[in-house]
């Protein structure tokens, strides 16, 4: 294997133990951002006389055939070398000839490593925020569609109160707005330029960190060069981040599962995202959101791997921070391909509006309703409450619902209701009473939608 300590015949025992710390197999996927480091590395030398600006150009026009090639084919090739950037600097010297050499000065592996990732992570973070966003307006599109449909609110996974099917979307909505902003903050914090560190100290040659960071985008330099190689906050970060992303994703992927059973029956998802039984002919299994669940515990399986990486590091960079690159690929790849399934799976799901009407009714959901209509009508609400609640009783045991009682056996239980009582138990009139802000009335559910379009840009 090619190393930069390479020399000579090597003992069976120096070779396993190179392939062993090799990184290259899953880093290569930075070269485009080792490349386009390097070649601000190399005009910045060239700008501040480190190097003449005759290499500095041989240099960065090397590079820049490199990047061409990647572009154009960006397979893996398959190599001896030890990771993506004694590749890069092995590729530009078979190009250029010894000038290549020049390339490193003032530069370390440990801040070009640390620039690498970080260029990364801006990439993916914002890639996962416009995948957030397009996911959103599906959730804000079926909201709107679904506002007036009304079907069994839960707590403890039990019938509690009816409420719109579009302000249940709608909470999923704001919860990933939440990640969006997450994701944002990510962005903020890897925004610190680290090259100009050296190994941990900084370098003895007059570099211009600030053209460097310019022209690679970044608003700020790392002030602190030991900090700015053993610093992998920024990566954790945006595992963190992809880690409670993919725990909402799974817990709407879970109300999929069950809305789909025959149990539930309020959901069909399109077959393209379930699966046939190989054995029973009958079923179609949600197989596509199983896996969104699953992969859920993989995210935050990569966010602790990493927590305990760093945990006992000493300053400043150790090998063991190699270890923080396929856990942060693995993240972003799960996190935007389970939000582009997530996105066209809603978009395509078909809600049975017959059964969701059905669930709703029988269930004393809208127990709380008699209890306000008496509270309305002055009745203290734990007195109010107890007098809901022997209605229920009542019922449970005589095998009725709410539905089915008169007006006189409701007045036997309270003198204060009256004809206009026997409307509190609607489903309907429920969900549509709720107009507190934020609330499930199918007008308020509109209200957020429209503030939910305002933040998507009016889209």
């Amino acid at each position: 294997m090619r190393t930069l300590w390479s020399h000579g015949e090597e003992r069976p025992a120096e070779v396993l133990a190179e392939e062993w710390g090799a990184s290259f197999a899953f880093d290569a996927r930075l070269l485009p951002y080792d490349v386009r480091g390097s070649i601000a590395h190399a005009r910045m030398l060239g700008a501040t006389g480190i190097i003449t600006p005759e290499e500095s150009a041989r240099i960065v026009a090397g590079l820049e055939e490199i990047l061409r090639e990647w572009e154009a084919d960006p397979t893996v090739p398959v190599t001896e070398y030890e990771d993506v950037h004694t590749y890069v600097e092995a590729r530009l010297t078979e190009k250029i000839g010894e000038t290549a050499r020049k390339l490193h000065t003032a530069r370390s592996r440990n801040d070009q490593v640390a620039l690498d990732a970080r260029l990364f992570v801006k990439d993916a973070a914002g890639e996962v925020r416009e995948g957030i966003r397009h996911f959103q307006r599906v959730l804000v599109e079926r909201a709107e569609e679904l506002a007036d449909v009304i079907l069994p609110g839960y707590t403890h996974l039990q019938h509690a109160q009816p409420v719109s099917l579009g302000h249940h979307l709608m909470a999923y909505f704001w919860m990933i707005e939440r990640d969006y902003a997450r994701f944002g903050g990510v962005i903020d914090r890897a925004d610190w330029m680290p090259l100009g560190a050296g190994a941990l100290a900084g370098t003895t040659f007059p570099i211009d960190r600030q053209q460097v960071a310019r022209e690679l985008g970044f608003s700020r330099v790392a002030p602190n060069s030991l900090d700015a190689v053993s610093d992998r906050d920024f990566i954790i970060e945006f595992v963190s981040a992809s880690a409670l992303l993919m725990v909402h994703l799974s817990r709407l992927c879970e109300e999929l599962i069950l809305w789909t059973s025959r149990e539930f029956g309020f959901c069909r998802l399109d077959d393209a995202f379930t699966t046939g039984s190989s054995m029973m002919p009958q079923k179609r299994n949600p197989d596509l959101a199983e896996l969104i669940r699953g992969k859920s515990g993989r995210v935050t399986g990569s966010l602790v791997s990493l927590l305990m990486m760093v945990k006992g590091l000493p300053l400043a960079y150790n090998k063991d921070m190699q270890e923080d690159k396929e856990p942060l690929f693995d993240a972003a790849d799960t996190v935007r391909g389970c939000l582009k399934v997530m996105a066209a799976m809603i978009q395509t799901a078909r809600f049975n509006r017959d059964r969701l009407a059905a669930a709703t009714r029988g269930d004393f959901s809208t127990a709380t309703d008699l209890a306000d209509y008496l509270v309305r009508k002055g009745l203290p609400f734990r007195d109010a409450h107890d007098v809901s609640r022997r209605i229920v009783m009542a019922c449970l045991e005589q095998g009725r619902a709410l539905e089915d009682l008169s007006l006189d056996e409701l007045r036997s239980y309270s003198p204060l209701f009256e004809e206009d009582a026997l409307l509190e138990v609607s489903p309907e009139r429920s969900a549509a009473r709720r107009t507190s802000e934020g609330g499930t009335a199918p007008e308020r559910v509109r209200e957020q939608i429209a503030q939910a379009r305002e933040l998507l840009g009016g889209v």
